[in-house]
């Protein structure tokens, strides 16, 4: 009498051959140097170290990359100091803490000089029109930010009452993308504190 054969259990999808993550944090890498129009496919697969159909199937498609990858890049960093810099307790606390932190990040030797969020809408031509307008509408939504604290500081009596926290919002702002385009440019920590220093200076007194 033969023995009942043991029923096989059914083999298991094949892993995939990278880590999601890191993959996602080397396209952000490249990304970050030579901007979205600048990066083709070839580098990203290249510096991802997996081949297109990879690319495609983990990420559906090199603008979806992007954004994940501008995601990432608003989570773990600029996006994540500002958040934290928004809780200072006053309004010049916060503004002195964006200010240095951005000044420090955009220096960053273990990343590319500059802002992704900044430069990649600086390059971006015509084709990738929805790129530049998705980045711009992220650096709009950072101000927004920052002028509803100030907005709430002025509440608080924390800002005068003939001081603008809309005005006051676009002018820290323009000095951060200024930053950004000078350290992009070579410029360093120390030129860009000095920067922000300066900055300070014209800061309204509470």
């Amino acid at each position: 009498m033969q023995k009942p054969q043991k029923k096989q259990s059914p083999q298991k999808g094949r892993p995939r051959e990278f880590c999601r993550d890191e993959a996602l944090d080397k396209a952000l890498d490249a990304f970050w140097k030579r901007g979205y129009e600048g990066t083709t496919l070839a580098e990203l697969t290249e510096a991802m170290g997996i081949n297109r159909p990879s690319l495609y199937a983990a990420f559906g498609s090199k603008e979806e990359l992007f954004r994940l990858a501008v995601d990432r890049y608003v989570e773990t960093g600029p996006g994540f100091m500002q958040r934290e810099a928004l809780n200072e307790r006053t309004a010049l606390a916060v503004v002195t803490r964006l200010l240095m932190s951005h000044a420090e990040s955009l220096t960053d030797p273990e990343h590319p000089p500059g802002c992704l969020v900044v430069q990649g809408a600086l390059i971006c031509g015509d084709a990738a029109e929805s790129i530049k307008e998705e980045l711009i509408a992220r650096r709009a939504a950072g101000e927004a930010d920052l002028r509803k604290r100030l907005e709430r500081a002025k509440a608080e009596g924390d800002l005068k009452p003939d001081n603008d926290p809309a005005a006051l919002a676009r002018y820290i702002a323009t000095v951060e993308q200024g930053m950004a385009v000078q350290a992009a440019s070579g410029a360093t920590r120390e030129d860009l504190i000095a920067v922000a220093e300066m900055a300070l200076k014209a800061w309204p007194a509470s």
